[in-house]
Order: structure tokens, then sequence, then C-alpha cells
């Protein structure tokens, strides 16, 4: 058992602190910017609530953060009362926002600065991998620190893996957002063409689905799909922000992308329509409307 801390429990980091406490059976202390929320989490889980990121840190072997963006994650380590101002020598900050690679290596000197360590630990698998404990963490950082802080990140995770230096697992997940990017898009005018065509959907699924054009997407996203429901898992937001990360990182080291930007675009045609909130397979609906 491991003192540890989780900072942010929105839709991802809610239920990957409570694995972190019922599965692996860890003392977790929790913030959240909401404080009723942290309230929930302990009345859910038991634990116990910190009313800033430094207090939760306090005394902790782990510090995990999970928010929204560079900025936020900025907040909650580095800002006033901010985690890295609680943690002990020798803790390990292990960090699953999705983010820049950037923000990264800040918190890593940061960190090491205090005499800590930092893993950037991203994670693929939504919510329903958060919520069964089957997440995807693509880990950045010394295999010292990584071998240590494995078997707790082991609590929400089905697969762990250190993908290099810091930075390396955001840039692993950037990757990641690329292929899911490409392969809805091409799910979804897959399904727009069928239905233009008059076929049987489930039917042409059943079959390709078995063969080269075989996806998660096409095996969980294709019924929904079909009826015109996006309300099943990443939302659009969130993936245009996970987009203009991974653009952002493209000019920098001169990566052509050109079906992720064109994607992003058509994201930004689905949030013109209202969807910000609907899953990303919503781009099926921009199709749909033409």
């Amino acid at each position: 058992m491991a003192k540890v801390a989780f900072i942010g429990l929105g839709v991802m980091g809610y239920p990957m602190a409570g694995h972190l406490k019922t599965k692996g059976g860890h003392d977790v202390t929790v913030y959240n910017r909401t404080a009723a929320k942290a309230e929930k989490w302990v009345f859910e889980f038991g634990g116990q609530a910190a009313a800033t990121p430094a207090e939760a840190a306090s005394d902790c072997d782990f510090v995990f953060t999970c928010v929204g963006n560079d900025d936020d994650l900025r907040s909650v380590t580095i800002g006033e009362n901010g985690a890295l101002s609680g943690m002990k020598p020798g803790a390990i900050l292990i960090d699953n926002t999705t983010a820049s690679a950037e923000v990264a290596r800040e918190l890593a000197e940061a960190a090491s600065a205090k005499g800590c360590g930092f893993i950037d630990a991203p994670v693929s698998g939504g919510q329903a991998g958060a919520e069964n404990g089957v997440l995807t963490v693509m880990c950045g950082g010394d295999l010292a620190l990584f071998d240590k802080a494995r078997p707790v990140i082991d609590a929400f995770a089905r697969m762990v893996g250190l993908m290099g230096p810091v930075g390396a697992g955001q840039l692993t997940k950037m990757i990641n957002q690329i292929c899911i990017a490409g392969l809805v898009q091409g799910l979804a005018e897959g399904i727009h063409f069928g239905k233009k065509a008059g076929l049987d959907l489930e039917k042409v699924i059943e079959v390709i689905s078995k063969g080269a054009a075989g996806s998660w997407q096409m095996e969980n996203r294709h019924k929904t799909m079909n009826e015109g429901k996006y309300e099943f898992g990443f939302a659009v937001d969130w993936m245009r922000k996970d987009l203009d990360i991974v653009l952002s990182e493209a000019r920098r080291n001169g990566a052509a992308l050109p079906v992720t930007a064109l994607v992003d675009q058509f994201y930004g045609e689905v949030q013109k329509l209202g969807g910000n909130r609907w899953d990303t397979s919503s781009l099926l609906a921009r199709l749909e409307k033409k």
C-alpha cells in the first residue's frame, strides 16, 4: 500500500482514483476544484479530501494529476498551493492529462528541482475504460521511476508501457489521436455510403469487421452511429483540444498531417451543429446534414 494523492476528479479521474483505493488498496487523498465532487468521491470510496493540491500531495509517495489542459496542469502543480509545493523529496508526480510534450518537460524540470520524479502518463480507453479499470497508459520518463510507479498505475490499467524519456508518453498519445481521427472519419463515410446505397448496415459491418477494415471504432460505435446517437464516449470538444496539441507539435517537428488537419476542421463543423458534447463518432452527423 502506498500513500497516494489524486488531483482532478473529472469523468476519467473520478473512477481512476476509485480504482487506486478499491483495487489497489492504497491510502488515497483527493483534490478537485469543485469541493463537492471530492466529498462525493470520499463518500463513495473512503479516503479523504484536501482543500488544495499541496495539501493533497503532502507526505504522499505518488501524486496523480488528471485535468483539462496545459494551463490547468500548471495551476495544480506549480501554481499557488500547487502539488509540487507540498510533495516530499523522492515522491513521484504522474500526470494522466492529455497535454503537450512541452509542459511534460517543464514539469519534469520543476519536479527535479524539488527532488521529486515525474512521469507523463496520458491514457486511452475513454470513460468506459476508466470506469472498468482497463485503460492503456503511455508513459514517458526514467526507467527506475517507471518501475516504481507501474504497480500503482496498474490499478486502473490494462496496458502500461514506457515509451521513452519525458514527453514520449504525450507524443504517443498524439499518435493515438491521429489514428482515431482518420479511423472515425473513414467509418463515418463508410456508413454514410452504405445508407445511400440502401444496404443493411448490420450485415455489412458483420462481414467487413472481420476483415482488414475492422477496428475498435467499427465494433463499438457503428450501431449508435447508424441510429444517429452520439452520447457514448469522448466528446468533440475534447478531441479538438487534443488535435490542437497534435497539430501544434507537427508544426514544431515538421510532420505532415493533412488528414488530421482536415478531420479537425470537420469536428469544427460538428461543433457548429451544436455537437460540442457529442462523442467523436458524430462526424457522421456532419455528412448527413449535407
